[in-house]
């Protein structure tokens, strides 16, 4: 069984608050110990107590040792008999404690001790013995005077209310410890059943689709050849260009980016190429172009989609040849560079429609990777939120760990992730946000759009009992929106693949209200 991380107690939410009314309410100061009783998340600079005398006891060696002694001693009462709890007073200070277990497995791992009270109705002579014992402490009359006004009676109903908090503490540690340890072994589980070959730059996974682009991975590692990255925005087409390159021979050479959507053509060009002085207004100086800065490395083109027939050609030139020229040159230059490409764009069906050159094409799909979208690969779900969290926590060490409750679990699995893992990241970063000093991060926090997914779910399990007329009006609503998304709003093509006439479709287009501005929000 892991260790319990004692540290992170003062930071959850619920045990603040709990502690919190017992100091309210009857001015009951609480520390944690091991099963030894050794104080335990403690700071003797930093806990707040009620009770001055009680901070005084605890900040001195003998105080410490005299409530590891009482611990000890109140677990071994509670393993030979059926209490749940130990009420007892403390000879040394002489009001009363509280010693409530806190069990893992049966197992006696540590102690909520609850203290500054007492029990009897003789106050009279408590009070003096109080006093007493403290002034044999070395505590101050101001001390042991505020000590004595803090001290309160605890009748029958008190006390019942008094443990039921103090249990409610230790069976909150208890919950969070297993959260905590579940998450590690999954951890653990991931990291072992992977092992370090399939680590690929912080790619996570263990379902299926990834197993098999882990292995094709492994499998094209030592390869020279151009390799195609196709997957929808946000499934980490970067990490896996990343992967390919550091995994390579040219691991020790210029990993280059660039991303094809983001100049335009002439501004494009003289990025990619490079140019010489007074090829155009602004060029003040010969510029080295990211092909020539990529030789004998890998040079990483993103949305290569997106790249007009002009730049097409000139790009297949480089992949046939190994030769480009810069702007406003006159000679070519060569260059021996790996090219990835990834595009979130179907470039089978734009060399059909005579947008993408075919074979430039060819040239690049020598290899073809397919990264699965996070709805084909929910599994993950737990180890990808464990990884963000642990990143979050990393990059805030001094905060308490963040875990998911199970009906936020479940509402991220209801969400089918149109950003997949990069939504997934901002998702769960904004959450940690919103959830302040707490540290179960509750379904309620989640994006509208999350919480809606779920209810729009149960709608839809609803519909089967409703009107088949309605149900399948809704199908046929949903299968036009999607197809539409999909064939990039290509009503020819979609009216084809639904067996409709295009004038149907666009009857029916405007019957949902199915307008692409709209829809495209």
């Amino acid at each position: 069984m892991s260790m319990i991380n004692w540290d992170e107690f003062e930071h959850i939410h619920v045990i603040k608050k709990l502690k919190h009314i017992l100091g309210a309410w009857w001015n009951i100061d609480v520390v944690f110990t091991d099963e030894r009783g050794l104080l335990k998340g403690f700071d003797n600079e930093k806990t707040p107590f009620n009770n001055p005398a009680i901070a005084h006891l605890m900040s001195k060696e003998v105080g410490q040792q005299s409530i590891a002694d009482l611990v000890t001693k109140s677990i071994d009462d509670l393993r030979t008999s059926s209490n749940r709890y130990v009420l007892k007073k403390w000879d040394m200070a002489g009001f009363d404690v509280g010693v409530f277990p806190i069990l893992i497995d049966n197992d006696f791992v540590g102690t909520v001790v609850a203290m500054g009270f007492f029990r009897d109705n003789d106050q009279t002579s408590r009070m003096q013995e109080i006093r007493d014992r403290l002034a044999a402490l070395a505590c101050t009359s101001e001390v042991i005077e505020k000590c004595m006004s803090k001290l309160k009676f605890l009748d029958d109903a008190d006390r019942t209310h008094f443990c039921e908090l103090c249990e409610l503490v230790a069976q909150e540690i208890v919950t969070l410890h297993l959260e905590i340890s579940s998450r590690e072994n999954r951890i653990k589980e991931l990291n072992k059943e992977l092992g370090n070959r399939f680590r690929y730059d912080n790619m996570i996974g263990k379902s299926k689709p990834m197993q098999s682009l882990y292995a094709l991975l492994d499998k094209i590692k030592n390869a020279e050849t151009t390799v195609l990255v196709q997957g929808e925005n946000g499934t980490g087409k970067e990490l896996i260009a990343r992967s390919i390159h550091y995994n390579s021979g040219r691991k020790d050479k210029p990993f280059v980016i660039q991303n094809c959507s983001a100049f335009n053509d002439n501004l494009l060009e003289s990025e990619l190429f490079g140019h010489i002085k007074g090829s155009f207004t602004g060029a003040v100086k010969d510029k080295k172009g990211l092909f020539e800065m990529a030789d004998k490395g890998t040079f990483f083109l993103d949305e290569i989609g997106d790249t007009s027939p002009t730049m097409q050609v000139k790009l297949l030139r480089v992949l046939q040849e190994g030769t480009f020229m810069p702007v406003g040159s006159t000679e070519m230059r060569k260059v021996d560079v790996r090219i990835i490409a990834a595009t979130n764009r179907n470039l089978k069906e734009m060399v059909e429609q005579g947008t993408f050159r075919e074979d430039l094409y060819y040239r690049l799909n020598v290899i073809n990777i397919r990264v699965p979208p996070l709805r084909e690969r929910k599994e993950d779900m737990p180890y990808l939120t464990d990884y963000f969290l642990q990143r979050v926590h990393e990059q805030n060490p001094g905060a308490a760990k963040k875990v998911l409750t199970k009906r936020a679990l479940e509402k991220l699995y209801d969400y089918a992730w149109p950003g997949n893992v990069r939504e997934l990241q901002n998702e769960i970063e904004r959450l940690c946000v919103l959830s302040g000093d707490e540290s179960k991060l509750m379904a309620e926090h989640l994006s509208p759009k999350i919480l809606e997914a779920g209810e729009k779910n149960k709608v839809q399990g609803s519909r089967l009992q409703g009107k088949l007329k309605d149900a399948l009006e809704e199908l046929e609503r949903e299968m036009i929106r999607e197809g539409l998304r999909r064939t990039g709003w290509n009503k020819s093509k979609l009216a084809k693949e639904l067996g409709i006439s295009r004038a149907g479709l666009i009857m029916k287009v405007e019957k949902y209200g199915l307008d692409k501005r709209k829809i495209a929000r």
